[in-house]
């Protein structure tokens, strides 16, 4: 298979989760952290399962940590990669909210209303402190206890606090803030080392990994490949 080099469309990164929309790309064979929700408008998609079962899909969800390629016929669609933790309450309800919306101009707005209603409309003083925090300190390393004694706040209160108002554990919100640092950086011109580094991550080998973890995708296709919102 191609390394994804068809896809491209538009993307819009949040914590804890990817919306994408524009043109299916084909992925090889790889279980990723995240949980995949693919819907279909044109053309078609295969998935590949580990014992080489294929199945054409146009609503999907796929779930962390399954085996699976894809291979897109001139297909067009939207994809929505979810952090586990955001389905832990309420997921079979949001999952079915995002697999059923058409796949038009107003997908992503749509998709990201529904990801916010369960979350706090508003971080209160000390989250949106930490998010600071993070976004400046976002090239190195971001301890819980180190940010919980800067803000005042134990580490068990800060960390209840996130999960409240995020949906995610601190420890999910930081890694989803590095991906995107990576990609503002990689989107700047900057090479995948400089974008490592601007991110935190060890090295551009370590940021692959995580891309390739979290999405499946190559990180050179997830920052040049499409456009950011």
């Amino acid at each position: 298979m191609s390394d994804m080099a068809s896809w491209t469309g538009a993307v819009w990164l949040r914590p804890g989760a990817l919306v994408y929309i524009g043109r299916l790309g084909d992925a090889r064979a790889h279980a990723h952290a995240a949980v995949q929700l693919l819907v279909v408008s044109s053309g078609r998609v295969i998935l590949t399962d580990e014992r080489a079962a294929e199945r054409s899909v146009s609503a999907v969800a796929i779930p962390a940590g399954v085996p699976h390629a894809m291979r897109a016929e001139d297909a067009f669609g939207a994809s929505v990669y979810l952090d586990p933790a955001l389905l832990e309450d309420d997921g079979e309800s949001l999952v079915a909210g995002l697999l059923a919306l058409p796949v038009d101009e107003k997908f992503a707005d749509a998709a990201l209303a529904l990801l916010s209603e369960s979350r706090a409309a508003c971080p209160d003083r000390v989250v949106r402190q930490v998010m600071e925090l993070v976004g400046r300190g976002i090239a190195g390393p971001l301890r819980l206890r180190d940010l919980a004694a800067r803000v005042g706040l134990s580490p068990s209160r800060l960390g209840h606090l996130f999960s409240e108002q995020w949906g995610l554990p601190f420890t999910a919100y930081v890694r989803w803030a590095r991906l995107r640092a990576a990609m503002d950086t990689v989107r700047a011109g900057g090479s995948l080392t400089d974008a490592a580094h601007a991110a935190g991550f060890t090295d551009s080998a370590h940021l692959t990994r995580v891309t390739h973890a979290m999405f499946g995708l190559a990180p050179s296709v997830l920052a040049r490949g499409m456009s950011w919102k």
